[in-house]
């Protein structure tokens, strides 16, 4: 229930289609960089662009 909402939307972002790439380390690393997409608009949305850069920084 708690992975429903990250991979349906992450299956949008993907035009609901299947992976780009062939072979299963590419498809990893498709897979990992989508993650970290969603990861980051979640930490912009929650604690907002300028926070996010000085955290960063830090």
């Amino acid at each position: 229930m708690t992975v429903e909402h990250p991979y349906g939307t992450i299956k949008a972002w993907m035009d609901n289609t299947h992976f780009k790439m062939r072979r299963l380390k590419n498809v990893a690393t498709e897979m990992a960089l989508h993650v970290l997409a969603h990861n980051m608009t979640r930490v912009m949305n929650i604690i907002g662009i300028p926070a996010l850069i000085s955290t960063m920084k830090a």
